[in-house]
């Protein structure tokens, strides 16, 4: 008996798997509504909603038709805000400002709405700065290691920790007494190193795992991104939502993991 049919078997489901992940999976964005109910969530907050958004990865043409499409979607669910929690390029080149200018442009119907942090990829070859002139132009603010005061919400954003630049602690002191407070890093591990004073961490990151398998199998990890990996985890230090984001890494490929828009509605756990 020998082995090589089996293989090569194997070997043509894997490429028809990346190719099936790569030109449908990889594009198919799908909404994702989930009702969050946090506890000591203000009852005249109750009811808030958040698109949330990450990794981009933006670098060439399907990156920033996908990552367009998504904004247009979020626009279309009339947010009470919308979260970025980093990665909008895979890493930095000369047209780089250009396509974050073309995907992000729908936001600007938002202006003053959009709060964003950096990722790691924010780093490669370049850094966060570089996305300022697009983000003044839209209306979008970006935190790093600081606090944002808008809509009742105490928006901290924390700057990537995978890059060495976070600092979890010092925007966390200046909140005051019990105001809501929702904080924003890119890094979704890291959520052990936050004081425990928010309602709410969004992070993302981890891509969901980009390739998940019958059973919830996820062969594939990254640092800081390994513990949570997609979806609502209210037993966190701090409740934690990861989104799949909108990219991918290595190969350009998902499957059974489709990129999302996430609607996050807030509500007071009873």
């Amino acid at each position: 008996m020998t082995w090589k049919p089996l293989g090569l078997a194997a070997g043509l489901l894997g490429a028809g798997m990346l190719a099936y992940g790569a030109l449908v999976e990889s594009r198919r964005l799908v909404l994702e509504r989930h009702t969050l109910r946090l506890a000591g969530w203000p009852a005249g907050l109750a009811g808030f909603r958040i698109a949330l958004l990450g990794d981009f990865h933006l670098r060439d043409r399907h990156s920033v038709d996908l990552g367009r499409r998504a904004c247009e979607l979020a626009v279309k669910l009339k947010p009470d805000a919308v979260a970025i929690v980093g990665d909008l390029v895979g890493y930095w080149k000369a047209r780089s400002p250009l396509m974050i200018g073309e995907a992000l442009e729908p936001l600007a119907a938002l202006r003053g709405r959009v709060v964003a942090v950096p990722g790691n990829h924010d780093y490669w070859g370049g850094l966060p700065e570089f996305l300022l002139p697009v983000f003044d132009e839209f209306g979008i603010r970006l935190l790093r290691n600081e606090v944002w005061r808008s809509g009742g919400i105490a928006w901290v954003g924390i700057d990537s920790a995978k890059s060495g630049q976070a600092d979890p602690y010092a925007p966390m002191l200046e909140l005051e007494g019990d105001e809501p407070a929702i904080v924003l890093w890119h890094e979704p591990d890291a959520v052990r190193h936050l004081p425990l004073r928010a309602a709410l961490m969004l992070s993302g990151h981890s891509h969901g795992g980009q390739f998940r398998f019958p059973g919830g199998y996820t062969p594939m990890h990254t640092s800081l991104g390994r513990r949570y990996v997609r979806g609502f985890y209210p037993h966190a230090p701090t409740p934690l939502y990861v989104t799949r984001g909108l990219g991918t890494t290595g190969p350009p490929s998902r499957f059974l993991c489709p990129p999302e828009v996430a609607l996050l509605t807030l509500a007071t756990a009873t």
